[in-house]
């Protein structure tokens, strides 16, 4: 007798978190960024996290030039396409590559956490 064994769905891991460093300038020139950080002191960076199916590289890239969806909506960032300065691998690496659902809380989960440490942080 044969058992049927239920098939159990292997979770993919093709989502990356990414941190981008922002300008400073971002700071001053943005009242929503401001509020979103109330407890800044401006000692620490400002900084962007995002979640992709690319590689981090691959959509910082895509933030910098404004890209476009194939419908022609826009996918790219404000704060990065005008304040992105470059990635901070070291404050992401280590989580990559992960689930679509866990890089979705990881995100959260990795703006609130920079943020406690005394970054200004935006992410969406």
């Amino acid at each position: 007798m044969t058992s049927i064994m239920p098939r159990t769905a292997t979770k993919r891991l093709t989502h990356n978190v990414y941190v981008v460093e922002l300008d400073q300038k971002v700071w001053t020139a943005d009242r929503k960024f401001r509020e979103a950080n109330p407890t800044y002191k401006g000692i620490r960076p400002c900084l962007y996290v995002g979640m992709t199916s690319n590689t981090p590289q691959e959509r910082f890239k895509k933030h910098l030039t404004g890209h476009r969806s194939k419908k022609g909506y826009k996918i790219s960032s404000k704060y990065v396409e005008r304040y992105g300065k470059f990635l901070r691998p070291s404050l992401y690496s280590s989580f990559n590559p992960m689930t679509r659902t866990k890089a979705t809380k990881m995100e959260e989960d990795l703006a609130n956490s920079l943020r406690k440490r005394g970054y200004a942080v935006w992410w969406n």
